[in-house]
């Protein structure tokens, strides 16, 4: 392709990824690097059926709104893709997100579209976090000299290469102690001829490492091995107890499998009690508590998933008489917020693990007038599921980025509850499922939560009521 170059270009938007969105002659091109009001030089570098990308060659004016990232590794990573955007813009784009998603796919009236609520913390937020080992980590260029090459490295995956790994100095996701438990490890690892995985080769004995912790400050870290090693292993399990005494549990699991899944995998304790306890708060003040364990699902920014739950129950106007199905109840969560409110609760999810979490956590709260069962959603909201549970008044439905199954949205509108609360990580999703009941059902309103400051990502709830 002969090289185009366009001066003077001018960012218009922002997508997925924290590529810019640019009009030049016509076409939409995007380019990593630039954020929206920046007017920049560029050169198309590849010519697409309905859009160009092209790449940064001078930055002539900045946006207002660009900012100066805090990471060394912004740019690399690509976990924080709008690092260098103003929150306050970040959070007006995916408010736009959310109403342009309800707009033009689902092409139906909402009736009160609410301002986004923002994330207090915008970092050191999330309290989950997944390295992966690599026995040669990814070089950025400036790094590119002999002695790097063939280094091992402890980090995230680069975006859209599954082999390659960086290795991360600091994040600014989690708070401490993340970053000292994941270089100490690596250090360590390093210093006692510890092999890293190659994830290519499939072999190596070091090949993840996953740190959780609570708002009270629990630590978790598991640590899972290609191989066993008995010596090796409890050398450095007993490494890190020595040296982080704040880790609450350490647990270590062996995955020989060729993808790095924990569901099945069997999770041995090494210290602690193999779980960590986090804490929410009801709207009436009440504490809830919630056992997590190494494979439980939990959202990971507790304050902002505290805050999307309450407004999830507060949309719902609960009388206290009602029968609720909370669909993709993961560990029960969102059941045990609703459960004091209503006069039952059915949560359905299709992993195992998650349901015997969600039955410990009703158990935890002394909640007894909630239900868990597993099973494929597709297929769980039968007749005679219905006949042994009743038909539900409302449904609180949160299902993963791929929205829900089309049977599933022709089962609930069979069921016809008189309110659907449907909280959506991807509104685009969550925009054509809500057309696909449009007929039946009115979008009395919208909230925007911001779960995740510097992503593109962003939940929303959306409230429908019966005709």
């Amino acid at each position: 392709m002969k090289k185009e170059f366009v001066e003077n270009a001018e960012a218009i938007d922002i997508g997925e990824g924290g590529k810019a969105v640019l009009k030049c002659a016509g076409r939409v091109v995007f380019v990593k690097g630039l954020v929206p009001g920046d007017v920049a030089d560029i050169e198309i570098t590849r010519m697409k059926k309905k859009h160009a990308e092209g790449k940064l060659i001078k930055l002539k004016t900045p946006s207002p709104d660009r900012i100066e990232p805090v990471c060394q590794h912004f740019g690399t990573c690509g976990g924080c893709s709008w690092q260098n955007l103003d929150y306050k813009a970040q959070l007006s784009l995916k408010q736009r997100q959310v109403t342009e998603a309800f707009k033009r796919i689902a092409g139906v009236n909402v009736e009160e579209s609410l301002p986004i609520i923002g994330s207090e913390n915008i970092y050191h937020y999330r309290n989950k976090l997944e390295f992966t080992f690599s026995s040669k980590r990814w070089l950025a260029l400036d790094e590119m000299n002999e002695s790097n090459f063939g280094q091992p490295g402890l980090g995230f995956h680069v975006p859209k290469l599954f082999d390659k790994v960086i290795d991360i100095k600091e994040c600014h996701l989690q708070p401490e102690p993340s970053n000292a438990i994941r270089l100490a490890v690596r250090d360590y690892a390093i210093r006692g001829d510890m092999p890293f995985f190659d994830l290519r080769a499939q072999e190596g004995f070091l090949r993840n490492l996953m740190i959780r912790n609570t708002v009270d400050g629990e630590v978790m870290v598991m640590l899972a091995f290609f191989r066993e090693d008995k010596p090796m292993r409890e050398r450095l399990l007993k490494y890190l107890v020595k040296t982080f005494p704040q880790i609450a549990t350490l647990i270590y699991t062996i995955n020989s499998k060729k993808n790095d899944s924990l569901i099945d995998l069997d999770m041995i304790t090494f210290s602690g009690e193999g779980y960590i306890t986090e804490k929410m708060k009801l709207r009436n003040g009440k504490e809830l508590k919630f056992r997590i364990s190494p494979q439980s699902f939990f959202q990971t920014n507790t304050p902002q998933a505290n805050t999307l739950y309450a407004k999830a129950s507060e949309f719902a106007e609960f009388k206290g008489d009602e029968n609720v199905f909370d669909l993709y109840t993961g560990c029960g969560t969102i059941a045990s917020f609703v459960a004091g409110e209503v006069k039952k609760v059915i949560g359905i999810e299709y992993v195992k693990q998650a349901i015997i979490d969600a039955r410990i956590n009703a158990d935890l709260n002394n909640i007894k007038n909630a239900e868990f069962f597993t099973g494929d959603m597709q297929f769980m909201l039968s007749e005679d599921f219905c006949r042994h549970n009743g038909i539900p008044d409302v449904v609180i439905t949160d299902p993963p980025r791929g929205g829900m199954h089309p049977d599933t949205v022709q089962d609930l509108l069979k069921l016809a509850p008189q309110k659907i609360v449907y909280i959506s990580c991807n509104p685009s999703t969550q925009a054509r499922d809500v057309a696909m009941m449009a007929e039946k059902y009115a979008v009395k309103k919208i909230q925007p939560v911001d779960m995740f400051p510097h992503t593109s990502h962003v939940e929303n709830i959306a409230l429908l009521v019966k005709k």
